[in-house]
């Protein structure tokens, strides 16, 4: 049996409702496939230290919804550097279909559970790279680099520079605003905007900050 259940499923409509954020029933469907999968491959391969099943939809889940509002502005290849268990890049891939997503670990055991991912949802908008990113070469430029927990703000850019250009933004995922790290930031970037992330069911801080590259 499944170990996704009704309330699961009420709980991410819910959430994403407070999000602003408009589901189909097949991106609710497809979220709870991707769910079951993290919640099965999780008990071998360590993906996310969430064990417990019902913490994982809004602390993973809604909480990759909740920056949804400002990729839906932006533009339509993204790269999700430090993917991990797909967070937030698959979640995003289901909401933005026409959208190109690339999602990169250099975690052997992580990369092949994106891969399974991407084959059982059909999620043919999904690529994923096994690499470490300073190895990473692609042949044009992302228009947003997305992290989550990845690493301080610093090493986010700083090993990611060579990914983006004068149009890239990067969206980089906090709990806490990071002040310390802002006075860190390479004198190549700088901070464009800052957003209070309200999570449903998330009782720590979240931010959302947003980095240009001057060039």
């Amino acid at each position: 049996m499944s170990e996704v259940t009704q309330r699961h499923a009420e709980e991410l409509a819910q959430g994403a409702r407070t999000l602003g954020v408009a589901l189909s029933a097949e991106q609710q469907e497809l979220l709870l496939a991707y769910l079951a999968l993290l919640i099965k491959w999780n008990k071998a391969y360590n993906l996310t230290a969430v064990r417990n099943p019902d913490e994982m939809v809004s602390r993973h889940l809604l909480d990759s919804l909740s920056v949804v509002p400002f990729v839906a502005e932006r533009g339509d290849s993204w790269l999700d550097v430090g993917s991990g268990g797909g967070m937030p890049g698959i979640p995003l891939a289901i909401l933005f279909p026409q959208r190109r997503f690339t999602l990169l670990d250099s975690n052997g055991k992580k990369t092949r559970f994106l891969t399974q991912v991407k084959l059982e949802l059909k999620l043919g908008n999904l690529e994923v790279i096994h690499s470490r990113v300073e190895a990473f070469r692609p042949e044009q430029p992302f228009a947003g680099i997305c992290s989550r927990a990845f690493s301080s703000l610093e090493d986010f850019s700083s090993w990611t520079r060579h990914l983006g250009d004068g149009q890239t933004e990067w969206l980089a995922m906090k709990g806490v605003h990071p002040d310390d790290e802002l006075q860190a930031l390479p004198v190549d970037f700088r901070l464009q905007e800052t957003h209070v992330l309200k999570v449903p069911g998330c009782q720590g801080q979240r931010h959302l900050l947003i980095l240009r590259r001057l060039v």
